[in-house]
């Protein structure tokens, strides 16, 4: 899934697009807007989240972009859907009560790709979590996606989350980041 780039960076307007674009993608998670989200979400999506063991630097396994190894996403737009539509059922014990989410994105880049009209985004997260009284979670890590050009708006085609964690210590993980 990845995309050959040409080492180009994006014009200024095109990094500017993106990068709202990014901040609205947040606040639409923030405010559980999802009906909104998954209409910038791509027919062909690949949403990666892949699980990193701690490792020695000599060991070269593909811990990243090896899509049969342990993920703790590897969605498709259709089993993307399937986890929303889950919300709706009210049988999702762990959001009810419902959690208050904060998603900070920075450290925005973009490269232009091989293919006209996609672009390699580059970004970093923090994403908070709290629900009920005490359960508080932050999560932190890199982002890497291929957003296409769509009638004057974006795509997302792909996202891969790579996660600063060593042990993933969340009760869940109901959260798009």
């Amino acid at each position: 899934m990845e995309r050959p780039t040409t080492g180009q960076s994006a014009s200024v307007e095109q990094t500017h697009s993106l990068t709202q674009t990014l901040y609205r993608e947040a606040r639409m998670l923030d405010e559980e807007n999802y009906v909104d989200w998954v209409k910038l979400l791509a027919d062909d999506l690949l949403y990666h989240m892949p699980g990193i063991e701690t490792r020695y630097r000599r060991d070269k396994t593909d811990q990243v972009k090896d899509l049969t190894r342990m993920a703790y996403y590897n969605d498709n737009l259709t089993e993307i859907k399937k986890r929303l539509s889950r919300l709706e059922t009210g049988t999702a014990w762990s959001e009810d009560p419902a959690t208050r989410y904060t998603h900070i994105i920075t450290n925005v880049e973009v490269e232009l790709t091989a293919i006209p009209g996609e672009y390699q985004v580059f970004s970093n997260f923090y994403a908070y979590r709290n629900r009920n009284e005490r359960e508080e979670d932050s999560l932190i890590g890199n982002r890497i996606d291929i957003w296409r050009e769509v009638e004057n708006s974006f795509q997302l085609v792909m996202r891969r989350i790579i996660l600063k964690h060593n042990v993933l210590l969340s009760k869940n993980l109901n959260i798009f980041l």
